[in-house]
């Protein structure tokens, strides 16, 4: 596979969550990911997603953007949100952190992207919105050759 590209947008409600996910992960299938993999993308998605619903729109209506593209054996996958925006990422991106402990939010999303994803990165702008990059290379059969 050598290129690839996929734009889906969408109302920011919890029921649109699972969509995300499947939609992002039925397009990573065609780099024959493993189980493994396939479950690390649709969880980071997830995460990202419900972080835009929950922090960004706090559950009022907006729109999210998910897009996917494929380069070769990696997948960059990016959700944004134009929402209050992150007032300070490396607090927001520290384990167990969270803005909404009313809402018994475990604060780890942030952590969860890191960890099954190989890159993150996170832009975000006060009441601007905010993008979440993550990138993961698949272990096609190319490179078990």
């Amino acid at each position: 596979m050598d290129k690839n590209y996929m734009k889906l947008e969408f109302l920011s409600k919890s029921s649109n969550e699972s969509f995300a996910r499947v939609v992002v992960a039925s397009f990573a299938s065609q780099l024959d990911p493993t189980l493994e993999e396939l479950s690390d993308i649709k969880t980071a998605v997830s995460e990202a997603v419900t972080n835009a619903i929950i922090h960004g729109y706090e559950y009022g209506d907006g729109m999210i953007t998910v897009e996917a593209s494929i380069n070769r054996n990696e997948i960059e996958i990016s959700i944004t949100d134009e929402g209050k925006g992150i007032e300070d990422i490396k607090q927001a991106m520290e384990p167990f952190y969270t803005s909404k402990p009313d809402l018994d939010r475990s604060g780890m999303g942030f952590t969860v992207m890191e960890t099954f994803m190989d890159d993150l990165i996170v832009e975000s702008h006060k009441d601007k919105g905010t993008i979440v990059t993550m990138k993961k290379k698949i272990n096609t059969s190319i490179d078990k050759e």
